[in-house]
């Protein structure tokens, strides 16, 4: 059975989620403009598992995943949102769970069962499964014959689901699940993202065969892009056909 945690307005490390904030505030705007986006982003398949990482850390993917979970949840959609980042989990600080919880590492290692670790939160239709121990194998476990099981089982649960990925960078962990991912979106940090950094990002998802999604501009200055109404985010809709 699901357990409610308390969840704060901003976490530790500075996230803040768009549920405190004015529902007509650029930052909820914006974030209503991506998940309308990716509604329609296929027309021949529902996009129901989306992938979140950056060429890096720091560049905000954890905060950007979760928002768009809250933003998918407001729609009427029943929404999960897993802490799939086993190296540097941060899901269950941004919704205010101080200690670390049971999670995914416990349910692929057989210690505990999917529905003894999925929490609700404070949004109606959100829950979360959060990443569980830090483990010495992620990428083992998340390309794990138990891994394909579960995101099977949770397809049937969920009209949608979100994962929290490490930078594809850094460690293959992203790429190692991208059977189980209808889509990637690819964070970037504005004026901390390097250029190349990226590129090669998303050449690496290009070459794992992942269908991209897009990029979401994250921490732009409205003062020197795109306007007030991006203050905050900024999504930018990217075809399969462009380069």
């Amino acid at each position: 059975m699901a357990r409610r945690r308390r969840r704060q307005s901003r976490s530790d490390n500075g996230n803040i989620l768009i549920t405190k904030l004015d529902p007509k505030s650029p930052a909820v705007e914006a974030f209503k403009l991506l998940r309308t986006n990716i509604m329609y982003a296929s027309a021949d398949m529902p996009i129901q598992v989306i992938g979140c990482t950056s060429s890096g850390p720091t560049e905000g993917k954890s905060s950007s995943a979760a928002n768009l979970a809250i933003a998918m949840a407001q729609s009427g959609s029943s929404v999960l949102l897993i802490d799939s980042d086993l190296r540097r989990p941060s899901q269950h600080k941004i919704f205010g769970i101080h200690r670390r919880p049971v999670g995914l590492t416990e349910v692929l290692t057989g210690v505990k069962e999917v529905e003894e670790c999925i929490l609700d939160t404070d949004v109606e239709g959100l829950k979360l499964l959060p990443s569980g121990a830090i483990p010495p194998n992620p990428s083992e476990l998340l390309g794990s014959r138990k891994m394909k099981e579960l995101m099977q089982k949770l397809r049937g649960a969920f009209s949608t689901i979100i994962c929290d990925l490490p930078p594809v960078i850094s460690v293959t962990d992203a790429l190692v699940v991208s059977p189980l991912i209808d889509g990637y979106l690819l964070i970037v940090a504005s004026g901390s993202t390097d250029r190349r950094a990226a590129q090669t990002a998303k050449e690496l998802l290009e070459n794992a065969k992942c269908k991209i999604l897009g990029a979401v501009l994250n921490r732009a200055d409205p003062q020197k892009s795109y306007g007030s109404y991006y203050s905050h985010y900024y999504y930018y809709y990217q075809d399969d056909s462009e380069a």
